[in-house]
């Protein structure tokens, strides 16, 4: 493994190192030169790309997630959670699910067009679209690039069901988009909090905005009408699993009306940067920690088996799930939330189209 970038460059970042990428079949490792000289090396810095997509709209047949399509206006996330299972997908950009993963980002800013040519097409079939389920729309770039809201017009344009899961605070800037969606119920919200600890969530999810500024998300996209699950993921055994219940009993007291949870992945590069970092934030935990976390997937970092995945196996896999269903109903969070309406899809009216008689 490569040694970890000196702090004072990743100041704000949670990745200690780049991990090669796994396609490439060189790698780079930094080494001194040997020349007695003082060099300054800047800090990282985040830097964005554009992408042109051809298509936005990605299929899925994972049998244990509850949406067949999704969209990503962005590739990496600034927010830079350790534990982010969306990591790896950066290596086929040609980058590292490392630091670049938090760094080099990549935009989509034509994603609202290419979603509207998408759902024009006759052949269209409607259900809900996720947003947010690889990395978040509403990270730091969404506020001056707006590519989120752009893609929610389009989806309330066209009534169009869709389900968003972010960290993100900058959320409630389209409250104006979402209120109109709800009330044609069109629109769920997942808010994660993965820790009521600011300390754990400064060191474990650096750019996330503080864990009650989340909470209060919850309260002001309820008091809108907008329906919000708050999700206590990933839950990290040794670290934060004392904390689903205060995590759901907050989320309940705020508005959400249903909860969810997921344990903590750590598919390919991920388990070594998550095994680095917890070294270096927790040492005294770090074995702890890793053990559980094995003792999670039948003795291995990760196992990726559908149906388990997420939640892990075993008898600590066991008591959390207890755990979840006894804190659904003591906060009234086991209530079934209606299906989002697809009936209502249509085309809007463009420009030079005739007009309808009746």
């Amino acid at each position: 493994m490569q040694l970890p970038i000196p702090k004072d460059r990743r100041k704000g970042r949670a990745a200690t190192y780049n991990p090669a990428n796994r396609f490439d079949r060189f790698s780079s490792v930094a080494e001194d030169d040997g020349w007695d000289i003082e060099e300054e090396v800047p800090p990282l810095r985040t830097t964005v790309t554009e992408e042109v997509p051809r298509r936005v709209i990605t299929r899925n047949t994972s049998p244990d997630i509850p949406f067949d399509r999704s969209i990503n206006p962005y590739r990496g996330c600034e927010h830079g959670c350790i534990y982010c299972f969306a990591r790896p997908s950066h290596a086929y950009l040609g980058l590292s699910p490392g630091l670049d993963f938090e760094t080099q980002l990549i935009a989509r800013p034509d994603a609202p067009e290419v979603l509207a040519r998408e759902l024009s097409k006759t052949s269209y079939v409607p259900a809900t679209i996720a947003i947010g389920t690889n990395t978040d729309p509403y990270q730091p770039i969404e506020k001056d690039r707006q590519i989120m809201r752009r893609l929610l017009q389009v989806l309330s344009d066209f009534n169009h069901p869709v389900g968003i899961v972010t960290k993100g605070t900058l959320i409630e800037r389209d409250v104006d988009i979402l209120a109109s969606m709800a009330e044609r119920n069109l629109v769920r919200v997942g808010i994660s909090v993965t820790t009521l600890d600011p300390k754990i969530a400064r060191a474990m999810e650096p750019r996330v905005p503080h864990p009650k500024r989340r909470l209060q998300t919850i309260k002001r996209l309820s008091e809108a009408g907008i329906p919000v699950r708050v999700m206590a993921s990933p839950m990290i055994p040794a670290l934060t699993d004392h904390e689903l219940e205060p995590i759901m009993e907050a989320g309940a007291a705020a508005g959400a009306l249903a909860a969810s949870y997921i344990v903590l992945r750590l598919p390919r590069e991920v388990s070594p940067l998550f095994t680095e970092w917890v070294e270096e934030n927790f040492p005294l935990r770090a074995h702890r920690i890793m053990a559980r976390v094995r003792e999670l997937h039948g003795g291995k970092d990760y196992d990726p088996q559908w149906g388990q995945r997420m939640t892990g196996q075993g008898e600590w896999a066991d008591l959390l799930r207890a755990r979840f269903r006894i804190a659904k109903r003591r906060y009234g969070l086991d209530k079934p939330l209606p299906e989002l309406r697809t009936d209502l899809f249509c085309k809007p009216p463009q420009k030079g189209d005739q007009l309808r008689l009746f």
